[in-house]
């Protein structure tokens, strides 16, 4: 089993995108393996985790839960519990892609974003990584997720695809919330619940740059490029997580 390392309610596996893409692989390469997936949290997640037993029960469940916001592994490492480093899902993605080779290529399902957007980014990995073959590509409308015909036709539509790997795009929390009650029914590898990650293969949507990312100011980008999504988000999280982190500190101080 991996190290773990509990803050905010979950526990998270302290693992590098190295260990990372090559613990999901052998995941892929296991010729029994039934469904398992990946969450990736936030700031965001953490506040949205409190007082959602939902939430932390697909959390609960996740086979890998790995660090996507600096913010979370900075606290890991105020809190005496370090986080090697910081593991999004827009990172692990692309990682799980470059990983495939000629003899060990990779199918992938894409399912989330806008219409058209999927088919784009389909067009745009099998360009960039050879070795990966989207199978098929699904953009569920609004509120599909309490249709219990469509999440059916979904769940036949990616088996029926035949992928190793699914990748999923909802947005959180509708993400976790389906992989966690629907994975039984997959006959998928694994799944990673990854955010924008589809748009930003798409082109869609720009990462922040580089420097951005390492230094941890991603959000203040994200923020500028759609506020009226993201102001209202950000400023509740900057309320409640500080308050979170300064209770875990107080329970450090306990022990």
């Amino acid at each position: 089993m991996n190290q773990r390392v509990k803050l905010f309610g979950v526990e998270i596996d302290a693992l590098r995108m190295t260990e990372a893409v090559r613990q999901i692989w052998r995941q892929i390469d296991s010729p029994n393996a039934t469904t398992e997936y990946v969450v990736t949290p936030n700031v965001d997640h953490a506040v949205l985790l409190q007082g959602n037993p939902q939430l932390q029960a697909a959390y609960e469940h996740a086979r890998w839960v790995l660090a996507d916001g600096w913010p979370v592994v900075w606290a890991s490492r105020l809190l005496r519990q370090p986080l090697p480093e910081r593991v999004t899902g827009s990172d692990l993605v692309p990682a799980m892609f470059s990983a495939a080779t000629e003899t060990k290529p990779l199918s992938v399902f894409l399912l989330g974003a806008a219409a058209g957007v999927g088919q784009r980014a389909a067009e745009n990995i099998e360009q960039r990584w050879p070795n990966v073959t989207v199978s098929g590509v699904y953009s569920p409308p609004l509120g599909f997720e309490y249709d219990e015909a469509e999440n059916d036709r979904i769940i036949e539509m990616i088996n029926a695809a035949t992928p190793q790997l699914l990748i999923i795009g909802l947005g959180a929390p509708k993400q976790e919330l389906w992989i966690a009650r629907h994975r039984g029914r997959l006959q998928t590898k694994a799944a990673i619940c990854a955010g924008a990650t589809i748009d930003f293969l798409a082109g869609e949507k720009q990462r922040a740059p580089r420097w951005m990312q390492q230094s941890g100011l991603e959000w203040l980008h994200r923020m500028l490029v759609d506020p009226r999504r993201l102001v209202k988000r950000y400023v509740r999280d900057a309320v409640v997580f500080p308050t979170l982190v300064w209770r875990e500190w107080l329970q450090v101080g306990a022990t």
